[in-house]
């Protein structure tokens, strides 16, 4: 039976009780349950194990050498499902100690498989938005990478801080201005639109816009900023009318 098939009660009940196999498994050194948990193909078991994971890092500090040693350990797994969920427990961990786990997401974000990678992804975005200072500037030194996924990837992970703080990651988008790869200029087309429409934001996107050298990029960025205020006009600080007249009244394309 999936996870969200169980009733609150019995979900809970499942929680405390990976939680509870974990720790036991931490302590004595030997995994079994830990691993069916890293590999269940219900997405909310595993993360019902990363989360427990990283619980336990930051509640038992006589522990903590012990789990990274364990996410160092099956980092290394031959199925794709336990390495996205140790880097997803290494995110838990990275929101408030990213340099214990850095080399973890060094390594994630070359793994073979796509599943793993958009972990690094999702975690860069958890970790970014409160731990950004270490995070984002660990993130910068891979925006000019060889490997366009490596720079989409990182484009994409920075999203979730710019979308409260754009003006943070504003510079590190602009090294991107003149990627020749469609996949990652797309995602950063997407990224701009995704920061610009909360209260507040689009007015730092637009003033650092006029900075960027790219008109065409910038054209295209401003074609889905003002999308984004349609297509997410029950979120927006600002309709969609509103937006393309700030966006008229303070850039002009040339």
């Amino acid at each position: 039976m999936a996870f969200y098939d169980l009733t609150k009660t019995e979900r809970d009940h499942v929680v405390k009780m990976i939680h509870e196999n974990i720790y036991s498994e931490i302590v004595s050194g030997k995994f079994s349950e830990l691993l069916y948990y890293l590999s269940d193909a219900d997405t909310y078991i595993r993360k019902a194990a990363y989360i427990a994971i990283g619980r336990i890092y930051f509640l038992n500090k006589n522990l903590r050498k012990a789990v990274i040693a364990l996410l160092n350990h099956f980092l290394l797994h031959e199925n794709y499902n336990v390495r996205q969920t140790v880097i997803n427990a290494a995110g838990e961990i990275g929101k408030y100690d990213f340099a214990i786990v850095q080399s973890i997401f060094e390594r994630g974000l070359f793994d073979v498989h796509h599943a793993p990678r958009n972990a690094v992804i999702g975690s860069v975005k958890k970790m970014g938005e409160v731990n950004s200072e270490e995070v984002l500037n660990w993130a910068k030194k891979y925006l000019r990478h060889e490997d366009k996924e490596i720079r989409r990837e990182i484009c994409h992970g920075i999203e979730l801080r710019g979308r409260k703080f754009p003006g943070d990651v504003l510079p590190l988008l602009q090294e991107l201005e003149f990627d020749k790869t469609a996949r990652v200029r797309n995602t950063l087309v997407h990224v701009i639109g995704q920061i610009a429409y909360k209260k507040g934001c689009l007015q730092i996107v637009i003033d650092h816009l006029k900075g960027w050298h790219n008109k065409q990029l910038v054209g295209d960025a401003i074609e889905e900023i003002i999308d984004v205020h349609h297509r997410y006009r029950n979120f927006s600080a600002m309709t969609q009318a509103e937006a393309i007249q700030y966006i008229q009244q303070h850039y002009q394309l040339s």
